[in-house]
């Protein structure tokens, strides 16, 4: 068994850190994210899962915002597009899967 505490890892500002790449299941990536600062619009290949451990997000999505605190919870279908805005310094953590996403031809791990 792996496990972590969001709340203690010790993660730098700008520098997700992959916590686990399983190649065709899943990669979970903790991501420290400063009052201010923000995931600009984007999508991925896979579905991703996003859960708020500490501090405070707003997810913008489908021309809408939503307040995201400790224990939020989201999911995005492969492709969807999305942003992630960071009110208060917070952690969170990023799933990602299936990692690779098997219609994706490029190389990732």
């Amino acid at each position: 068994m792996d496990s972590w505490d969001l709340t203690t890892l010790d993660v730098e500002v700008h520098k997700p850190e992959v916590l686990r790449s399983d190649r065709g299941a899943a990669r979970a990536i903790a991501i420290n994210l400063p009052a201010g600062d923000k995931l600009h619009d984007h999508e991925v290949h896979e579905h991703s899962y996003l859960v708020v451990a500490t501090g405070e997000l707003e997810i913008v999505h489908d021309g809408g915002t939503e307040s995201a605190g400790p224990g939020y919870v989201a999911h995005w279908e492969p492709h969807e597009r999305h942003e992630v805005r960071a009110t208060s310094d917070s952690r969170f953590l990023l799933l990602l899967a299936p990692w690779p996403n098997p219609k994706d031809r490029t190389t990732r791990e």
